[in-house]
């Protein structure tokens, strides 16, 4: 299993349709996907796919139900777990919160090829943890000054608070290839600067398309409802370069569980 969260500096950058959108490529690669929404207070996921599961995160934290209970099954073949909505303290995760995922995650998670973590957007303890978690982290950005600002202020945090070594970059919403190399240059040479410990490797850009926002309305991703635009193509060329890049860290569910014990 290979587990991977999907973060951003700043919000409004298309993290989760990306999100929804790799899970479906993914899976047209015959593999099987589980969505975390780890937004745990304010749900997106379930409202991107016209959604409305009977149960979300919160039922697990409360105790009533175990994680393996609130797995809904999309019919695009993925799964997803859905967090609450409007949910307040969801927002931060206490030690004995934790604890009680951590116990339930083992069951769920043997299931699957691919985990991802749809982590909320900022620098919160939350999207921390999640990051941890997973074997290998994604953090979008788009060429707007403040998001690849905020970018190098995840990267920087995670790496402050948990000794985050390893990121892949994304720049979204891009005029052409030149720009999103033009960003990840930018921003890598700020981390050889001052975070020399950092390896930031370019995983590629995704071209600004009308489609997204017609996707968002309907509620449909984008490679179904516009599979031949150049952004499905490029969404697709990057997922395959992510499957075909299995990292050396990336040691499936042992290595996960393992991070589990000592976060």
């Amino acid at each position: 299993m290979r587990s991977i969260a999907i973060a951003s500096g700043k919000g409004g950058v298309g993290k989760t349709s990306f999100v929804i959108n790799l899970a479906l490529a993914l899976v047209q690669y015959h593999q099987k996907v589980l969505i975390f929404d780890a937004d745990l207070g304010l749900a997106n996921v379930d409202v991107m796919l016209g959604i409305s599961p009977k149960f979300d995160i919160k039922y697990v934290i409360n105790g009533e139900l175990n994680l393996k209970d609130i797995i809904y099954s999309t019919e695009y073949n993925f799964d997803l777990v859905p967090a609450s909505s409007g949910i307040v303290e969801l927002t931060h995760l206490n030690s004995n919160q934790k604890i009680l995922l951590k116990a339930q995650m083992e069951e769920v998670f043997k299931n699957y090829d691919y985990l991802l973590f749809d982590s909320s957007a900022g620098i919160s303890e939350n999207v921390l943890f999640f990051m941890y978690l997973a074997g290998e982290r994604i953090v979008l950005c788009t060429p707007e000054p403040t998001s690849i600002a905020d970018a190098y202020a995840l990267i920087k945090v995670a790496y402050k608070h948990y000794k985050i070594k390893e990121f892949y970059l994304i720049v979204n919403m891009i005029k052409d290839e030149t720009e999103g190399k033009r960003i990840y240059q930018q921003l890598l040479y700020v981390i050889e600067r001052f975070l020399p410990e950092i390896k930031l490797s370019y995983l590629g850009g995704l071209p600004f398309d009308e489609c997204v926002k017609t996707s968002i309305k309907s509620q449909v991703p984008y490679l179904k409802l516009c599979p031949e635009n150049n952004i499905s193509k490029k969404l697709v060329q990057l997922t395959f370069k992510l499957f075909k890049f299995n990292p050396q860290e990336a040691k499936g569910l042992e290595a996960f569980l393992e991070r589990l014990i000592t976060s």
